[in-house]
């Protein structure tokens, strides 16, 4: 029998570092620490924050943690449009040709050629839950959630599967207030 539900949560705008961006931001020998752990295991929100500044203006984000190959700036669309960048809707990584930005740490600045986008939405998996619901790697689905009178599906919604990871679905603030959800929510996926 299919499990068709999955947890679906808000992430809200946030960026992650490179080692060298870290340390440029923050110090030599810097080093990310955590505030509190994410439901992807390893993954972590961090003490530190950082000013992600565009043509219009900026937005003191978080920074989570471990530090990663590339720096990437994820916002929604509503914060972009703040401040003057208009980031494309693209899976975690998928950087090439995005606009960049300046960062503005307490020990110095980086101006990073790319890396600000609007996260894709998506649904991480193991293998064996991804069986589960019966659905595969880089499948798209819908999922829809039900709650405050404000019943919304999503379309358009990755599978992501890997053994690291963990069954969550992820939107970004954006998407959360249109569905009126009151934090972390079961969500339904249409096959």
């Amino acid at each position: 029998m299919l499990n068709l539900k999955v947890m679906v949560e808000t992430s809200a705008r946030h960026l992650h570092l490179s080692q060298a961006d870290l340390e440029t931001l923050f110090g030599a020998g810097a080093e990310l620490t955590v505030k509190k752990e994410l439901s992807q295991p390893g993954q972590f929100a961090c003490n530190e924050k950082v000013e992600v500044v565009g043509p219009k203006g900026s937005l003191k984000m978080s920074v989570l943690g471990p530090v990663r190959k590339e720096t990437q700036v994820e916002i929604a669309l509503t914060d972009a449009r703040k401040i003057g960048i208009s980031a494309p809707i693209r899976e975690s990584g998928d950087i090439a040709g995005t606009p960049g930005c300046k960062l503005v740490g307490p020990k110095g600045e980086v101006e990073i050629p790319c890396g600000v986008i609007a996260a894709k939405r998506h649904i991480h998996f193991t293998p064996a839950e991804a069986a589960e619901a019966g659905v595969s790697d880089k499948q798209i689905v819908s999922v829809k959630v039900d709650y405050n009178d404000r019943a919304l599906i999503f379309g358009d919604v990755v599978v992501r599967v890997s053994p690291s990871y963990a069954a969550a679905m992820h939107i970004d603030t954006d998407e959360s207030n249109a569905a009126a959800l009151p934090g972390t929510v079961d969500g339904e996926i249409i096959l």
